[in-house]
């Protein structure tokens, strides 16, 4: 199996991505783009996305690209993610670029940039860094 279709299986098997509608745009070795067109339901109060869908999001598109650095029989686990919310979410769609920053035998260093893409524009809403380890799937 290679590395697109393990995340793209990986990926459909997610309950909460399907629940918001998020979809995997790109899958390449060390880098994963999800994206979510913003519903009234993801809104904050002011109408802003909520840091929760953009914090989803990001963490998947991360997780995504330390798994296309294992093995096989290999998948991921989030050990910790920072956000830093830099922007309102005010476009139409949130789009995470996901990708490995350190590829350790015990720790991958992980970073998410994500984006609110509206008519005209695109701007970088939120930017994240986490700590992912490697585990071991029981086939």
């Amino acid at each position: 199996m290679d590395i697109f279709n393990k995340v793209a299986q990986s990926f459909e098997s997610q309950a909460f991505m399907k629940t918001i509608g998020a979809k995997l745009d790109l899958v390449e070795e060390g880098k994963v783009i999800i994206s979510v067109e913003l519903k009234p339901s993801m809104m904050q109060q002011h109408g802003f996305g909520h840091a929760g869908v953009t914090f989803s999001i990001g963490d998947s598109a991360a997780g995504y690209a330390a798994l296309t650095k294992m093995g096989i029989s290999q998948e991921v686990l989030t050990s910790e993610m920072k956000i830093h919310l830099l922007s309102p979410a005010d476009g139409k769609i949130l789009k995470a670029v996901g990708s490995v920053l350190k590829l350790g035998k015990r720790l991958l260093v992980v970073q998410s940039n994500i984006y609110s893409v509206g008519d005209k524009n695109e701007k970088l809403v939120a930017f994240m860094l986490g700590t992912m380890v490697p585990s071991i799937v029981e086939i």
